[in-house]
């Protein structure tokens, strides 16, 4: 298919993957059910590369999986910069942990093992410059609601799946309740003038959100 002669293209005059990485998500591929849940190779170096930009001082992640994306964001913050990411499967922890100190970006990066809207009230308000949220489609809206008082103004939200494999744009099937959550999210998200915001048709859709 063409999009996949599109994306190979793409990956190979990018910067390469970092062997740390590409081993991490190969073996998530391997060892788990939702190996393709890694960012990979493109939105990894994005996210890199977004967080250079925006040279955020105080990073949240909603959604560790194995860390990879984590590790990318961490990459991309300065000297002094911290990363707080949350993870609700405790079975994960283990292998997260593990991941972080292979690399040299995980001392910035602390991991709370919990539920995400459990654990944001503990943070103070206004507090981050840029947070990453990808975790249960079904609570995307209550993910965002709960992040956006977190984020100073002016600061940035990342939201992944947001095209969730074009299923936004098809009937929905009985019980598919991430496509559901997925297209809430993004009608709410239409509507809110707190915020302005941007989809990108990385992978399968990455939303960018800049708080006014």
């Amino acid at each position: 298919m063409i999009l996949d002669k599109i994306d190979e293209y793409i990956r190979a005059h990018i910067d390469p993957e970092p062997e740390l990485l590409k081993r991490i998500d190969r073996d998530a591929h391997v060892s788990t059910l939702n190996g393709n849940m890694t960012s990979g190779h493109l939105q990894g170096r994005l996210l890199k590369m977004i967080t250079c930009m925006i040279r955020p001082r105080r990073i949240v992640e909603i959604g560790t999986f194995v860390g990879y994306s984590a590790l990318c964001l961490a990459e991309g913050l300065e000297e002094g910069g911290e990363l707080h990411t949350i993870e609700i499967d405790d079975e994960l922890e283990d292998r997260i942990r593990d991941n972080f100190a292979r690399s040299e970006y995980g001392e910035r990066i602390t991991l709370h093992i919990g539920g995400a809207l459990e654990l944001l009230p503990h943070f103070q308000d206004e507090s981050f410059d840029l947070a990453f949220i990808d975790a249960g489609k079904e609570a995307y809206w209550d993910y965002y609601s709960a992040t956006l008082p977190k984020i100073r103004k002016g600061g940035f939200i990342l939201i992944d799946n947001t095209l969730w494999y074009c299923k936004v744009v098809e009937e929905v099937k009985n019980g598919d309740w991430a496509t559901r959550g997925i297209l809430e999210f993004n009608r709410k998200l239409t509507d809110d003038d707190r915020v302005e915001k941007v989809i990108l048709p990385v992978r399968d859709g990455l939303t960018l959100v800049r708080k006014k």
